[in-house]
């Protein structure tokens, strides 16, 4: 049986016990699904040049520098909605990061698949920190969240970008699916949170006049 017949007749059988629902929690179901999907991902859509791209992608080494020249350039060519951005930046990542790492990860206490899973392929070290959600995903979608909310006609940039290191975590085999979807929508909202009490605070003492 090749590879996306046996994966067609898991995913059917998946379905039939979805219709089938005998008592069996939701939450099994939902993690077979993801233990599906994770495998579809690192296994039969693995491809030589993702297999070059993605280690490289996902490693946020290499996106240090790349970082740290864009918040200088909004500092120093940004105008005012650029210095705006760099500043409200900190307070997002500091609120994602936190709240996805020491808050969510230890709660939920689920294991990376590259630890749980025997047939992964690793395309990169595997952590021993908890896999749910994913901290990448969190931080990079609430940077493109509070980005798109300043800078509207770059949103489809933002959220691709997201998206690609996103993908990446699951494709490596350090995170499972829901993993990064998961992390996608709380960095979202923490990107949603710290632009609505940065609008709060300007409709009640004009802040950005005053500071900015």
């Amino acid at each position: 049986m090749n590879k996306s017949l046996e994966f067609l007749v898991k995913f059917s059988y998946i379905v039939y016990r979805l219709i089938l629902f005998n008592g069996e929690t939701m939450v099994h179901l939902l993690v077979q699904i993801d233990v599906w999907l994770f495998s579809l991902i690192n296994h039969t859509l693995a491809n030589p040049l993702f297999d070059l791209i993605m280690p490289w992608v996902t490693d946020l080494n290499h996106w240090k520098i790349p970082i740290l020249l864009i918040w200088l350039a909004l500092i120093v060519f940004g105008k005012k909605t650029g210095r705006l951005v760099a500043v409200l930046i900190i307070f997002t990542i500091l609120l994602s990061d936190q709240t996805s790492s020491f808050v969510i990860k230890p709660l939920v206490g689920r294991i990376r698949p590259c630890n749980a899973l025997a047939d992964v392929r690793l395309l990169v070290s595997c952590s021993g920190s908890f896999s749910f959600p994913s901290s990448h995903a969190v931080n990079i979608f609430a940077t493109a969240t509070l980005f798109s909310y300043f800078y509207q006609r770059y949103c489809y940039f933002f959220y691709g970008f997201a998206s690609l290191i996103a993908y990446s975590r699951v494709y490596v085999g350090v995170h499972y699916p829901f993993d990064v979807i998961a992390g996608a929508f709380w960095g979202m909202c923490c990107g949603l949170i710290v632009a609505g009490i940065f609008q709060y605070l300007v409709s009640r003492i004009n802040l950005k006049k005053r500071w900015f």
